[in-house]
């Protein structure tokens, strides 16, 4: 009994010690990423639920910065890859290359075997380069020939899209979509905003100047899997795990809470969705400081978690409906526990 009061103890302050990390994390990465707090809230949840980030926005908008800020001040390697259409596989996981001294060949590792990956404009490299992203992204793992290689166990792809350019770029395919647990779409910073901006831009070209320090890191690896373990143990009642499996449902058969909506689905959203809402909500919270989830951390979270999943019929496209609209009408009509 003493010994597990002991485990229970030491992981508790493990728990809390990774808390404190990340809350100091949270409010270092906002002074330094100006208009883009909620882009950094959705990069701490998914590296805090285990996913991956999909995240749509004009150039210059921070998207390399924000995860460059958060990779320099966790305990693990960054790589940024640039997707282009000859991008060829083995640009991503590596290859094997010949060692005519032993007459052997050895394995080369890729970029993919970093902790933090920026997949820039995902959308521009072909269909073979996507499958093995996806490998990597669902299983944690590359196959090369007939071997397979498992990634590191702190690993997360943040991947950009740019919503101007369509010429050159390939669709992201449906099974691909779903294996991002959140898609982020982030816009332009208020005037106050750029304002910050440009006295931040100014003093970071005065430091390029001069002689500056590497960051200093303060989150560890093992803080990270703490805090991980945390949002798995935090509370969420079993009425919420009820309303987050009917709003998933709503999203197959919008018909049945209104029967106008039942021409707007084509497709609706998959068990994915139910795991990830429910991941998310929990790390929100987890996040804000609670030990317990509620109905706001749900809806605060269901747009990005539903965005990419559900396919909108042709119906809906031609009225101009989104998928955000769809599920706001969804919110407003299954009940609340």
């Amino acid at each position: 009994m003493e010994s597990n009061q002991t485990s229970s103890s030491t992981q508790g302050t493990a728990v809390t010690g990774a808390h404190e990390a990340f809350k100091s994390l949270n409010r270092t990465a906002n002074e330094l990423i100006i208009g883009q707090q909620r882009l950094m809230e959705r990069l701490l949840i998914a590296l805090l639920s285990n996913g991956h980030l999909l995240v749509e926005g004009a150039p210059g908008l921070a998207k390399t910065t924000a995860i460059k800020v958060i990779a320099d001040r966790i305990e693990g390697d960054f790589h940024r890859i640039q997707f282009t259409p000859d991008l060829l596989p083995a640009d991503l996981t590596g290859t094997e290359i010949y060692r005519p001294q032993e007459a052997t060949f050895e394995f080369q590792q890729g970029p993919i075997f970093h902790n933090l990956i920026l997949a820039d404009e995902v959308n521009r490299a072909p269909a073979k380069v996507q499958s093995a992203l996806l490998e990597a992204m669902g299983e944690h793992q590359v196959t090369v020939g007939r071997v397979t290689y498992r990634l590191p166990k702190l690993f997360l792809v943040m991947a950009t899209q740019n919503p101007i350019e369509q010429e050159g770029t390939y669709p992201l395919p449906e099974a691909q979509l779903d294996r991002f647990l959140m898609q982020v779409s982030i816009g332009y910073p208020d005037a106050a905003s750029e304002q910050l901006i440009l006295e931040l831009a100014r003093q970071q070209a005065r430091d390029e100047l001069g002689e500056t320090s590497a960051p200093a890191m303060m989150v560890t690896q093992e803080q990270v899997f703490s805090a991980q373990r945390g949002v798995l143990d935090l509370y969420m009642a079993p009425a919420l795990q009820e309303y987050i499996v009917a709003l998933v449902l709503a999203t197959r058969d919008p018909g049945s809470w209104d029967k106008g909506m039942s021409r707007l689905v084509s497709y609706g959203a998959s068990p994915r969705a139910t795991i990830g809402l429910d991941r998310c909500a929990r790390a929100r919270a987890w996040l804000d400081g609670r030990d317990y989830a509620s109905p706001d951390d749900i809806h605060a979270m269901i747009h990005d978690v539903m965005r990419h999943r559900v396919l909108l019929s042709y119906e809906a496209e031609a009225d101009g409906v989104t998928v955000d609209e769809l599920v706001n009408r969804l919110l407003e009509r299954v009940p609340v526990p």
